[in-house]
């Protein structure tokens, strides 16, 4: 498999490693110094591009995947309120989009029994939920966009929630999202419900990049030829 890596931070650096680990060859970089590079002509080499950049720049660099034709695994956060425009915009172009907000697949795991345990709490009156997240002091946006999946998994099955919040104040009709960075943290989420007698805690914490790699790579392999918008769900059949 011929790769485009879009964005070669850590996370691209570790994307790159176990592509090669995989025997794939990545036939084009994109960073800050060349993205001028990131050209229909250039794009055209690769069998699929994977894109883990900023905020900033996801939405121009998905869609120069689509320009080009070549199937696209973004992996980049904090850029919620444009990706529906990049999923209407895949279709027009009858072009290939992959997203997620995390690729670890534990992570995913994560979230499908979280689901189950907002539908078993919902039925459970007298319990206050809280989310929790910590990554490392370089994370450009919080809460992070892991965070955000989970709570509107969790939100689609509390009646009472609106959506999520990071204001206290909003916490009885939103669930709240605490944000913390610090140190070197690869990234934890804790989703905790709490009452007068008892408190359930359940944590995931990733111990370093490998796994969202891995996921990054699971998810190219898997878009090489397809058309139409995928997440990990298609991947892992959850």
């Amino acid at each position: 498999m011929k790769i485009a890596l879009i964005g070669y931070g850590k996370m691209g650096r570790e994307i790159e490693a176990i592509a090669m680990e995989r025997n794939h060859q990545v036939v084009l970089t994109i960073d800050k110094e060349n993205f001028r590079d990131l050209t229909t002509e250039k794009l055209s080499q690769a069998d699929v591009a994977i894109e883990f950049t900023s905020p900033h720049t996801a939405f121009t660099n998905v869609s120069a995947c689509f320009k080009a034709g070549v199937p696209v695994v973004s992996g980049s956060t904090g850029w919620m309120e444009q990706l529906s425009e990049a999923e209407d915009l895949c279709k027009k172009m009858n072009a290939g989009f992959f997203y997620a907000s995390n690729y670890s697949v534990g992570v995913n795991i994560y979230l499908r029994v979280n689901k189950l345990l907002a539908s078993i709490m919902a039925k459970t009156p007298g319990y206050s939920l809280e989310i929790e997240e910590t990554h490392h002091i370089q994370k450009l946006d919080a809460p992070s966009g892991t965070a955000i999946t989970l709570a509107d998994v969790i939100a689609a099955e509390l009646p009472e929630k609106i959506g999520w919040t990071m204001n206290p104040a909003e916490k009885d009709d939103h669930v709240f999202i605490k944000s913390v960075r610090e140190g070197n943290v690869p990234g934890v989420h804790s989703v905790s419900y709490s009452s007068n007698v008892d408190e359930i805690t359940f944590t995931h914490a990733a111990k370093n990049r490998k796994g969202l790699a891995l996921g990054a790579i699971l998810a190219a392999e898997f878009m090489v030829g397809r058309k139409g918008i995928y997440g990990m769900n298609d991947l892992l059949n959850l």
